[in-house]
């Protein structure tokens, strides 16, 4: 189901509304800024506040005025999607593509020593929580020609090894459910597709990693044109794919 890319310069997201779950992350906030440059009214979901204001502060000056929207995936119920998505309908009128980069990683951790409830809140954040918002907005992405939701996805060969927990099964269930939903999907204006960036210098391998031994990690915004292009018109090319920046 991967593939290696072709690359996309350039790619126009003008008169789109992109909903980025995440967007107060490391990818999230670097695919805030490139999907405003590149012309799209970019809806901006995150869990704190404070976080997403810096966000909205660098990517508004680049084009359309981005709209905060806090939440929770945690805590979220399939009711506060589903009022997301009403929210969305009423105030926009449209959706065009949901990227989901929001991901939740405590640490590694021993199987036999790990927290039950930190097990069962990284494979809600990673995997159920997006589908869960995936399965609110289909009505209203089913509206739209061309609609794209894509995945920030982990290396599974690195991620599935010892002491991921959580976090490593979610990203196994996240390739099925892309495949699930692309065979459910594959006739319609809603494609599915995946993004696995290379290693990214985040809060979120910083957990895994001291900075000593991890010389690999470059920012963000490196991946950021990738987003961009598979939510765009040219991402149709990657429908039921997993766009593998790794090699």
């Amino acid at each position: 189901m991967s593939a290696q890319p072709q690359a996309v310069t350039g790619a126009d997201l003008t008169g789109r509304v992109i909903l980025i779950a995440g967007a107060a992350g490391g990818l999230g906030a670097a695919a805030t800024r490139a999907c405003t440059a590149a012309g799209a009214t970019v809806v901006m979901l995150g869990r704190k506040v404070a976080k997403l204001n810096r966000v909205y502060d660098s990517a508004a000056p680049l084009g359309a005025e981005p709209l905060l929207y806090p939440l929770d995936l945690e805590g979220a119920s399939p009711d506060d999607y589903a009022a997301l998505a009403e929210r969305l309908q009423a105030e926009l009128g449209q959706l065009d593509g949901i990227l989901h980069c929001a991901a939740d990683f405590a640490g590694l951790t021993p199987f036999a020593l790990g927290d039950p409830a930190a097990f069962a809140r990284a494979i809600h954040v990673n995997l159920t929580a997006r589908a869960w918002l995936t399965q609110a907005c289909l009505p209203l992405l089913r509206q739209r020609e061309d609609a794209a939701v894509v995945f920030a996805l982990d290396d599974p060969q690195r991620v599935g090894q010892a002491y991921w927990g959580g976090y490593g099964v979610a990203q196994y269930g996240l390739r099925g459910l892309i495949q699930s939903l692309h065979h459910e999907l594959g006739n319609g204006p809603v494609r599915i597709s995946g993004l696995q960036p290379g290693p990214m210098r985040t809060g979120l391998r910083a957990r895994a990693y001291t900075h000593e031994e991890d010389a690999a990690p470059v920012d963000p915004a490196g991946y950021a044109d990738a987003c961009v292009q598979l939510l765009s018109a040219a991402g149709a090319a990657w429908r039921g794919k997993v766009m593998d920046l790794t090699a």
